[in-house]
């Protein structure tokens, strides 16, 4: 079970955090989540245990076992070990998943998991005698295919008529949910910074007028998809006993789907997570799915039976999400159960309440969890 969650403000790469390497940013939350072990509540169920291992997403960072150096520089003790997972962008909710599965397995006792991206600071990499840097990996095999995430968003509108007018004016909601959250409980100050950099106010008008962002004449523009982004969240999973809140993982899924329309990997993972919980999405009270398009978005939601633009605003992305903070890669999918926990063990919220987080990965796959209130 998760018993506490933080995240660093988020920044636009090349922006607020340009000069914070990942290590940076991850050592900051790493440190803020095991400062809780002192706390009355996660004592009592931690007892003297310490911190058994830091398992971390991360995409784009230097490499080097990024987990085992960001607790080093975290003051964690050179017995905690590390674990790097890469999982593009559902590092953050993968690791958290490795993570849970230990703890249930009674491997480990005490695991901090979550993800991080520094944008800003990611090294460029080249292939031995190229003339240049390359963008990034390949996510299939040759000849298959590969596109960008952005062309992909593009095609997934086309495929299942998500118009112009939705995607902004799901933006226009994200950014409008962000600058109204209360994101305290949640967030580590770091250099100074408290809030996120990018919400602002958006206007359809504005939006109306901005080009396709990737494919000529197409309804995806910088508007209505997420900004690259700097940030670190992590979690603190320790095995569940009885009186001690926090969320309970309920399943998680990792599932595959076809590498030309990577953004519908969501959907799957959500029916294999609902599926084997014996649940369905009517009974889920909170969905935190990572906004990398607002095309993406709301193909998934449109599948899953979700209307996040009408009956459904406060069940899916409640305080906003990419599209108004960030969209931090590796970070992301840590950030989503971040989230949930914020909204779910606030006062108020009944036990057994479920709460549900997803994101789609490049090359065609999914990653979901189910939560539920303890």
């Amino acid at each position: 079970m998760i018993v506490a969650a933080r995240r660093t403000p988020i920044g636009t790469a090349g922006h607020a955090f340009k000069d914070r390497t990942a290590e940076d940013l991850a050592a900051t939350v790493i440190a803020a989540v095991a400062g809780d072990l002192a706390t009355p509540v996660i004592a009592a169920v931690a007892g003297d245990a310490r911190v058994d291992d830091v398992v971390l997403g991360n995409c784009m960072g230097p490499g080097g076992n990024l987990a085992r150096v960001s607790a080093l520089a975290a003051g964690l003790g050179h017995e905690v070990p590390g674990l790097t997972v890469d999982r593009q962008c559902g590092s953050g909710l993968a690791a958290i998943l490795v993570a849970g599965q230990a703890v249930a397995a009674g491997e480990m006792d005490v695991v901090i998991a979550g993800g991080v991206e520094s944008a800003s600071t990611a090294p460029l990499r080249t292939h031995p005698g190229a003339a240049g840097p390359y963008a990034r990996a390949p996510f299939t095999p040759r000849g298959r295919p590969d596109p960008d995430m952005g062309p992909a968003a593009e095609a997934l509108a086309v495929k299942y008529g998500i118009s112009r007018e939705r995607q902004d004016a799901y933006a226009i909601e994200s950014h409008a949910k962000a600058l109204a959250a209360d994101f305290g409980r949640e967030i580590v100050p770091i250099g100074g910074r408290e809030r996120d950099e990018r919400p602002r106010v958006l206007r359809a008008a504005s939006l109306a007028r901005l080009p396709a962002a990737f494919v000529p004449g197409g309804t995806v523009t910088a508007g209505n998809s997420s900004p690259i982004s700097d940030g670190a969240a992590a979690v603190m999973l320790v095995r569940e006993q009885a009186g001690v809140p926090g969320l309970r993982l309920v399943a998680g899924a990792v599932a595959g789907c076809d590498p030309e329309l990577p953004g519908w990997g969501p959907v799957p993972a959500v029916e294999r997570v609902l599926a084997r919980a014996g649940v369905g999405i009517g009974q889920v009270a909170a969905v935190e799915i990572v906004e990398a398009f607002a095309a993406q978005v709301l193909a998934v939601t449109d599948a899953l039976g979700l209307d996040p633009l009408g009956a459904d605003r406060d069940r899916v992305c409640a305080g906003g999400g990419a599209l108004a903070l960030g969209h931090p890669w590796g970070a992301s999918g840590a950030i989503a159960v971040t989230r949930l926990f914020t909204r779910l063990t606030g006062h108020g919220v009944a036990r057994g309440t479920l709460g549900l987080a997803a994101a789609a990965v490049g090359g065609g796959l999914g990653v979901a969890a189910l939560f539920e209130v303890v």
